[in-house]
Parts: C-alpha cells; structure tokens; sequence
C-alpha cells in the first residue's frame, strides 16, 4: 500500500516574516490529512523559517536552486509526490476545511481542470479599500467554467494560493513561464488557450491578506500595462487569430489595447464611443463610430475597453440586444 501522500502543497516562502508561522499553521490544521507541505525559500534572509515546526514530517524545506516566485514554484513541483497540486502562500490564512472542501469538488467534477477558491480579502488594520472589496466581490462571484472564460480577459480569475489542479493538468501546461507578466495570470490563460476548464466551489476557503507589501502591488509584472500586455498577447492568440475586432472604448485603454494588438499583427478596423465629441474622428488611424454602425461590421470580433463602473452591464445589455453571444462575438477586458 502506498504512503505517498495525495495532495502537495506548494509554497514558496521570501521573507514572510512573522506572517509566515500562521500561514504554514492553517495548513497543518487542516481537516484533511493526507497532504505533503512543500516549502521553497527563496534565499529569505529574515529567519522566519525557523519559527516553523519543522519536525513536522509533513512538511519538507528546500532551498531555491534558483531566483524568484517561478523558480521557486517549478522546483516544489519537482519535489511533490503527490497527484494534487495545491498552491498556498506565506501570508495568508487557509480556513480549516480549504483542502477537503477543494479536492471534494475536483473529485466530483473530472470535467473541471484547475479550481480555485472564494477569498475573504483582509488587512490587519480592518483597512481593505473599496477597491479590492469590489475585486473581492467580482471574483467570487466566477464559480462556473463559463463564467470564468467569459471574464478572464478582464483581470485574473483565480485567486493564485487557493487553486488546485492535477499534477498532470500543470505538466500539460508545462509549469510555470517566466514572461514579463503575472506568471499565475499567464497560467490560466494558457489553460484558457487550451480548453482547459476552470471552477470554484461555493465555500470561501481562504483569507487573502492585502498589505502595501503585497507582491502584486511591488512587482513591475503585476502592473496594469503588462497585463494589458498578457491579454493582448492571448487574445492575438485566441479569440482574434482569425478574426478582425473593433475596439469598444477610445480612451487610453482602448488605445493601448490596439497598439499591442497591432503589434502582434491582429485587424483592428476601428473604434467603438458613445462620446459625441469622439464620434466621427480618428485614433491609431482608425475611424470612432457610433454603437449604431456596428451593422456594417457585422464579422468582427469587439473588444471592449472601457473601465467605467457600469459599463460592462450596458454594452452586454446592448449587445445581447444585437443577438451577440459573450465569448463568442465579444469579450470584455476592462
């Protein structure tokens, strides 16, 4: 009878601090017990790794061969013995039934590839801005495979220390890149790519910490241009690789959006406003129209880029009203 375990937990560990001892706890407190923990330290020089109980035998410690979250996450992998994959991070709090309630769902449901979890997003200071309670809100709302490929050009689906997957489903997507974007944001959208499906189960079964030290608000890859460059990138290679697109939004989104797909030589024909002053002119040396021309260019794919709170239900209530069919005809991206 094997010993090895079913699940292995990745976690890759820079100078997490105090913050480090409670993450790895609510691991080992789990409800679920047959689980490895994984821990990668990424050349930490603040000692936190010594606060853990590492006579623990579930957990094994390695130094990272190399430098960075990548490098740090494709070894772990190489050291997990078992068929389930499971990412947590250094700073936050699984809640006691994460693993169980996940690998319940992945279990029951072979025809979902990688899932993720329902976040509740916290500060030590109870400070959480309405943004991230927005961003909160949002993506705890995409539980379905529809619901999150229809709405994975807009910001990343799946919060990365919640997800789940078969080791072969991260060996099919060859691991981790190293682009010069998010690497967990470049992972589902190579999924997506593939056909890949992704879901979440209904309980929330993480507290995600946000802090200013928090990596995507650090890290140059996390920024908004270079995921506007991942989009482009898997849109070129998706949805518009055989296809012309209109560009719904003329502001600076917009534009951007049509000079990085232009550069990965996609049709952009023209604009799409609804500004009466923007109507009529030309950006990027395309023509502005009106929602109401959108008839002449019946064959192409739109894009829309416009970030106002509001817009998205607008523009899907007016395209829904063309008969245009989300995903298929339209993908939003702001």
């Amino acid at each position: 009878m094997s010993t090895l375990p079913l699940v292995s937990v990745l976690l890759p560990v820079y100078n997490c601090g105090h913050l480090l001892r409670e993450a790895v706890q609510s691991i080992l407190d789990q409800s679920y017990a047959n689980f490895e923990l994984i821990i990668v330290d990424d050349h930490s020089d603040d000692n936190a790794i010594q606060s853990l109980p590492l006579h623990d035998q579930r957990i094994h410690l390695y130094s990272n061969p190399g430098k960075g979250i990548i490098n740090a996450l494709n070894y772990a992998s190489t050291k997990a013995n078992g068929e389930i994959f499971a990412r947590m991070d250094g700073d936050d709090i699984s809640l006691p039934h994460r693993l169980e309630t996940q690998l319940d769902f992945l279990l029951a449901h072979p025809n979902i590839d990688i899932i993720g979890g329902k976040v509740e997003i916290f500060r030590e200071d109870a400070t959480v801005d309405l943004g991230y309670k927005l961003y909160e809100e949002w993506i705890n709302s995409l539980t379905t495979p529809q619901t999150i490929a229809d709405n994975i050009f807009i910001e990343s689906p799946l919060p990365h220390p919640t997800v789940m997957m078969h080791k072969h489903t991260f060996v099919q997507l060859n691991g981790y890149q190293d682009r010069q974007w998010a690497e967990d944001y470049d992972l589902w959208l190579r999924a997506y790519m593939q056909g890949l499906h992704m879901a979440k189960p209904e309980d929330i079964v993480l507290r995600w910490r946000d802090e200013p030290t928090r990596t995507s608000r650090t890290d140059c890859r996390y920024s908004k241009d270079n995921f506007l460059k991942a989009k482009s990138y898997y849109l070129a290679n998706t949805l518009l690789k055989q296809r012309s697109a209109l560009i719904w939004g003329s502001g600076p989104t917009g534009v951007k959006l049509c000079d990085n797909l232009s550069s990965l030589s996609c049709d952009i024909t023209a604009f799409i406003d609804v500004h009466p002053r923007r109507i009529g002119k030309h950006k990027r040396g395309r023509p502005v129209i009106a929602m109401d021309e959108l008839g002449k260019h019946d064959g192409a794919f739109i894009v829309a880029a416009v970030a106002t709170r509001g817009a998205r239900a607008d523009i899907r209530h007016y395209l829904t009203g063309m008969k245009k069919t989300e995903g298929v005809d339209y993908i939003f991206v702001a």
